[in-house]
């Protein structure tokens, strides 16, 4: 069911409950209650494009990526399923990779990295099937610690990176990040 029509039952079955509850009004007047049709529940004038869909289901395929590592990193599950939820081919194996280099090591991570993507390109516009995102993640607060006794580890130094993403839409037409690249710390601004 797309969004449109998912939005559209939703919005008619709160409409057809709020009937309901007006012909269940405790007023006991002898006033009689209007059958008069609930006014139309069309979507807004203002159509959304399908460059803006897509941007849009790639920014959440790219943030639901992040917040699945979060989870798998906290015990450095590289196995799950829930990683190709959002993730897939490139990106997924670089993903698995360092989970199970932190699980090899006795590493877990804590925190969750913030995250702020904005849409670099979208190709093709009129049918898009892959946007690039750009965006200045920061892992200050997502940091790993040993396993065996919860002391940090020396991981390296932690902060604000430019990553760039690669999503696409997938045949059954869920939108994936396929590659992703992170830079050093420090490599942002934004």
């Amino acid at each position: 069911m797309t969004h449109y029509r998912s939005t559209r039952l939703a919005l008619t079955v709160l409409a057809a409950a709020g009937l309901g509850l007006s012909a269940c009004s405790q007023d006991n007047s002898a006033t009689p209650t209007s059958t008069t049709p609930a006014p139309s529940l069309a979507p807004s004038t203002t159509a959304t494009s399908p460059a803006d869909i897509a941007k849009q289901k790639a920014t959440a395929a790219y943030l639901g990526m992040w917040s699945d590592m979060a989870e798998a990193a906290t015990t450095s599950d590289w196995q799950t399923p829930k990683l190709a939820q959002n993730a897939t081919g490139e990106a997924l194996q670089t993903i698995s990779r360092s989970l199970y280099a932190d699980h090899y090591n006795g590493l877990v991570t804590k925190g969750q990295p913030v995250n702020h993507p904005k849409p670099a390109s979208v190709e093709p516009l009129d049918n898009p099937t892959s946007v690039t995102l750009t965006d200045c993640g920061d892992s200050t607060n997502w940091l790993k610690y040993r396993a065996d006794n919860g002391q940090p580890a020396n991981d390296g130094p932690s902060g604000r990176r430019q990553i760039e993403a690669l999503v696409k839409k997938a045949v059954d037409g869920s939108w994936k990040v396929t590659t992703f690249a992170v830079h050093e710390v420090g490599s942002c601004t934004g």
